[in-house]
């Protein structure tokens, strides 16, 4: 079982066209009444208002056909050369010609804007350079791409018509209430037009496609081609993008995702103003908050997103903002947990100036930061080289973890990069709390407690302190080889 894009995919070769649904006939059952699911009535009225604004959309990518049968190895200098040559160049041989290659999909959209704007999701029309778009009076459009995103699955498609298009418009995904109803259009297995309806299953679902899931759950029949389609509320809005569904079998059970509305109006606008998206950076590494590191850092309750790195280059740096803090409000908005907090940064102008509050030794802090673009964040380099600092000689043994400096001979054994500083971890016990956190020999030991170290001896001198202190647990800095840094919680037991 796993998450599938509804989606058709087809491919085209230049000897067949085939459209390959691969649906089985399923049995025909009966729902007891105790089973059955409620769905709103009386839709007939609402489907007139919508469905002509609902598109089906046919994309294809053609693709060069570089591979060839190789030539098998004949004798040469013989009479018979040309007329060999000749029979594999008819039959597919090498230096035969080959037809281009055509992969296709069918996916939905919807239209916006009566001028020819196009909502779909960005995996129906991926890499194709013929896009179609089919209305419902029959007429099939051109239709160029006016930007795309990945990181949220949506594109926007421009067509030209004589004439003013229907359309549908957006409505607050935030106000929808799990129970609420909804209406699915689109264009499932390819069959056309076709409608289901059903509740607003759950909302906040991450299903790990990108980093802003947040997606609406339904289980109005979402189907493969019903992508890029939209999810109504009974008031004709629209407040998602039909995107994935969870099946085993590629057919509904009850399981289907959309992407929020207000999560992709504001990245529509960007791509129709600039075709490209600009997010906001904020140019920290986050991590999440376990009970463990919560109690370390004295928070209570787990909550906010830990820092675990700052970008040298980033706008968080010249903030203020330091690793070790939590944040826990952006914006004016909380931070409950990690996953937050790329997509508030992400909707955000980037230039605007807001506040951030984090948690520091116990205390809130607030921070004003201008945020950056994170398009030109993901082009810079991700740390600056540091000189290595002067170190003593000396081991120790901590919390199940042997340690010793961070010499150029541990540097050489372990493959660490020259820029990392700290205590290496030189044997863990593989019955330790050290080994069941994931610690190893050749991680790197920057801080403890959000004080760095530099000698076994500080990390012994540090526990010993928070045992003095009655902590129950030491948050340690930890950067593997190649620098990669994050916190974890040690219990002192």
């Amino acid at each position: 079982m796993g998450f599938q894009f509804a989606q058709i995919s087809v491919r085209v070769t230049s000897l067949t066209l085939a459209l390959a649904l691969g649906v089985a006939a399923a049995p025909l059952t009966l729902a007891t009444p105790a089973l059955a699911q409620a769905r709103p009535g009386g839709l007939a009225d609402l489907v007139e208002t919508v469905k002509d604004a609902v598109v089906n959309i046919s994309a294809t990518q053609t693709i060069e056909d570089k591979t060839a049968d190789a030539t098998p190895d004949l004798p040469k200098g013989t009479p018979f050369d040309d007329m060999f040559e000749q029979f594999f160049k008819n039959h597919g041989g090498a230096g035969a010609p080959h037809a281009p290659r055509k992969n296709s999909s069918l996916g939905s959209g919807f239209i916006i804007d009566a001028s020819g704007i196009v909502i779909t999701n960005n995996h129906v029309v991926g890499d194709a350079n013929d896009i179609v778009v089919i209305l419902t009076d029959g007429r099939r459009l051109q239709a160029k791409v006016i930007g795309k995103d990945a990181k949220v699955d949506v594109a926007v498609l421009k067509v030209e018509s004589d004439k003013p298009l229907p359309t549908v418009k957006f409505g607050d995904s935030d106000k929808a209430r799990v129970g609420d109803g909804v209406m699915a259009v689109g264009n499932p297995f390819g069959l056309g037009e076709t409608v289901t309806a059903g509740i607003l299953s759950a909302r906040n679902r991450n299903i790990d496609s990108g980093p802003y899931d947040d997606f609406l759950q339904t289980d109005a029949s979402i189907n493969k081609g019903n992508s890029g389609g939209p999810l109504f509320n009974l008031a004709g809005e629209v407040i998602g993008i039909n995107t994935a569904i969870l099946s085993p079998s590629g057919g509904s059970i009850g399981i289907g995702f959309a992407t929020p509305s207000n999560s992709v109006i504001p990245v529509i606008s960007q791509l129709e103003q600039f075709g490209e998206t600009r997010r906001g950076w904020l140019g920290v590494r986050i991590q999440p908050v376990d009970d463990a590191i919560a109690e370390s850092l004295g928070l209570g309750e787990a909550h906010g997103a830990l820092v675990a790195g700052v970008d040298d280059k980033g706008p968080a740096k010249p903030a203020g903002i330091i690793p070790g803090d939590v944040i826990v409000k952006f914006d004016g908005k909380d931070v409950k947990e990690s996953r937050d907090l790329p997509r508030l940064v992400a909707s955000v102008a980037v230039g605007t100036t807001v506040d951030v509050v984090v948690m520091r030794k116990g205390q809130p802090v607030t921070k004003a930061v201008t945020l950056g673009r994170l398009e030109d964040g993901e082009k810079l380099a991700k740390a600056d080289e540091i000189a290595p600092t002067d170190i003593d000689t000396g081991s120790a043994k901590s919390l199940g973890m042997s340690l010793s400096l961070l010499s150029p001979e541990a540097r050489k054994t372990f493959k660490l990069k020259d820029s990392l500083n700290g205590v290496v971890i030189s044997d863990v016990d593989p019955n330790s709390v050290a080994a069941a956190k994931g610690l190893h020999a050749g991680d790197v030991i920057e801080e403890v407690n959000q004080q760095a170290v530099s000698k076994p001896g500080d990390i012994s001198k540090a526990i010993d302190a928070l045992k003095k202190q009655g902590k129950k647990t030491a948050l340690l800095l930890v950067a593997n080889g190649a620098g990669e840094v994050r916190f974890i919680a040690l219990a002192l037991d």
